[in-house]
């Protein structure tokens, strides 16, 4: 396992009178498919639960540690907004944008406004809440790691639940990044709704497969 994060940044505005300060991240920037997902979630200032020594960067742990710590998260009551832009939008804008729309729509989703945000890497424009943007943040805070953790897992349950819209293409493994196995279905069957056409890998594989994936399985699709 990975460099543990630290209270240090939260610790230094929580000092300063910032009480509630929102990690937030996002996930889904890379898949050649699905939605991009961003979480904000405040950990308490006054107590550190046990289980927080436990949060490492999504990309860390294994999809089972990170089942296990966002139930933890939900079931203790944790402050948490998720924000989901999906790849139609991603296409029409570009994945920076739907990225940030996501960080911004998960930060409205809390049950309050927070004093503080500190965000893995971007600067959010449009916004009036102070912030810090910290690069690999996900990896250096407690804050971010955990948001890391809920915009994961539940991008990757929609995922799952989408494989099953969309069978054939493996969703429910990959998730929608471009592995060898999603390329190579990419090849043989085109494109389907789900994909994002504006990246490379998909529009190439979308000339004549996709023809041929569209004379199968009609405009919509195919569809349990």
């Amino acid at each position: 396992m990975g460099q543990a994060p630290t209270f240090v940044e939260e610790e230094r505005l929580w000092s300063l009178g910032w009480r509630l300060v929102a990690g937030v991240d996002e996930v889904g920037r890379g898949p050649l498919a699905g939605p991009v997902v961003a979480a904000a979630v405040v950990l308490p200032s006054e107590r550190q639960p046990s289980w927080v020594s436990l949060l490492r960067d999504s990309k860390e742990l294994t999809a089972e540690r990170r089942e296990e710590l966002f139930n933890i998260i939900q079931e203790d009551g944790i402050p948490s907004g998720v924000g989901i832009v999906s790849h139609k939008v991603i296409d029409a804008r570009g994945i920076v944008p739907a990225s940030k729309q996501a960080m911004r729509d998960a930060i409205r989703q809390l049950p309050f406004t927070p004093d503080y945000l500190l965000i893995d890497y971007v600067r959010l424009s449009r916004t009036r809440i102070p912030q810090i943007n910290i690069t690999n943040g996900d990896r250096l805070s407690f804050s971010i790691a955990a948001a890391s953790i809920v915009a994961k897992v539940t991008r990757d349950r929609m995922m799952v639940e989408l494989d099953g819209e969309y069978p054939g293409y493996g969703f429910a493994q990959h998730k929608g990044y471009g592995t060898p196995e999603h390329l190579g279905v990419l090849q043989r069957l085109g494109p389907c709704p789900l994909h994002r056409m504006s990246f490379a890998p998909v529009w190439m594989a979308g000339s004549e497969a996709g023809r041929q994936w569209g004379e199968v399985f009609g405009p919509g699709g195919p569809r349990t």
